[in-house]
């Protein structure tokens, strides 16, 4: 009988080893992605994260649990899907754009948040400061460095003083960065013309009354701006108003020239960051950072449309030309 015990105990204690081994192995760590909205920008954001996490070594199927949902630009389901992914319980939560990165932190101080395509997370209420919150929250804003997009103004059109911003005053984001311009102007002899377009069909009325009282309009990724943006190319043409905008894509859509973020890598940057707290970093002593890698877009055909010519210096200083 002992015989018969042996074997009998053996294959228990396997039981048991194999069991002892499966947390180890299934005790993957688990990364929820909301996202406001679908859209090419914010797609590059979520696909970046997860590169990143690869090569941090977290790996889907193998020791990373991964869910995303996207809240189809709903603030409401935003909420849900938050209240959802918290009772989930995984080791960090990515939310994506401002609306979703708000209502994830106002439904839990416990789970790692990671923000991402936040442009002003202060503004947002999402972290006191730029300091490392000493929270559950940090991330990595979209936020550009205006000084830039001034000296891309100024090699667009050399001579401009004054420089016309159409933008929806309701907004946040497009008020900081107005906010921000008429500090930083002045320094440098220039002068900000604003030009309220509250909704989207307001765009082009408003970039018509800017006609005569600018040297070129600037913009930001002012979401009714930019969803409006061939009323403003059209205004610009027809007076040869030069437009520089900060989005990339709205060079393909006609204006002169933009020094925009690369969503993709600021996903990479935001995924960095992910890893680092899956490895045991609190998240409230990482600093929320900016993306470091910008890219120009230019666009001659447009500028000559606009009564501009571009400098075959900048023009060769591009990642894209767009013909």
């Amino acid at each position: 009988m002992q015989m018969n015990k042996l074997p009998w105990m053996s294959l228990g204690a396997l039981a048991l080893a194999l069991t002892a081994m499966a947390p180890a192995s299934a005790q993957e760590k688990s990364v929820a992605v909301t996202a406001i909205v679908e859209h090419p920008a914010l797609d590059s954001v979520r696909d970046g994260v997860q590169t990143a996490l690869k090569a941090a070594g977290f790996e889907v199927g193998k020791n990373l649990k991964w869910q995303y949902q996207s809240a189809q630009g709903n603030t409401g389901t935003a909420a849900q899907i938050a209240r959802k992914f918290i009772g989930d319980k995984p080791d960090a939560i990515v939310a994506i754009a401002t609306p979703s990165a708000q209502a994830v932190v106002a439904a839990t101080k416990s789970v790692p948040v990671v923000f991402s395509a936040v442009t002003d997370p202060v503004a947002a209420k999402l972290v006191p400061s730029w300091e490392a919150s000493k929270g559950n929250v940090t991330g990595v804003s979209d936020l550009l460095a205006l000084d830039k997009q001034i000296d891309l103004i100024k090699q667009v059109v050399p001579n401009a003083k004054r420089v016309g911003m159409v933008y929806n005053p309701g907004e946040a984001n497009s008020v900081v960065v107005v906010k921000q311009l008429q500090e930083l102007l002045p320094k440098q002899g220039m002068t900000l013309v604003e030009a309220s377009a509250p909704r989207s069909v307001d765009v082009s009325s408003a970039a018509r009354s800017l006609v005569g009282k600018v040297d070129v309009i600037y913009t930001n990724t002012d979401n009714n701006v930019v969803s409006a943006y061939e009323a403003l190319v059209k205004v610009g043409q027809d007076a040869k108003l030069p437009l520089v905008a900060s989005d990339t894509d709205s060079v393909k859509r006609g204006a002169i020239a933009a020094l925009g973020i690369n969503y993709r890598d600021l996903g990479e940057q935001t995924g960095r960051m992910v890893a680092r707290i899956l490895k045991g970093e609190k998240p409230g002593d990482i600093k929320p950072e900016t993306s470091t890698k910008l890219e120009l877009f230019v666009n001659p055909t447009a500028a000559e449309k606009q009564g501009v010519k571009l400098s075959d210096a900048l023009i060769k200083s591009a990642a894209q030309v767009v013909q």
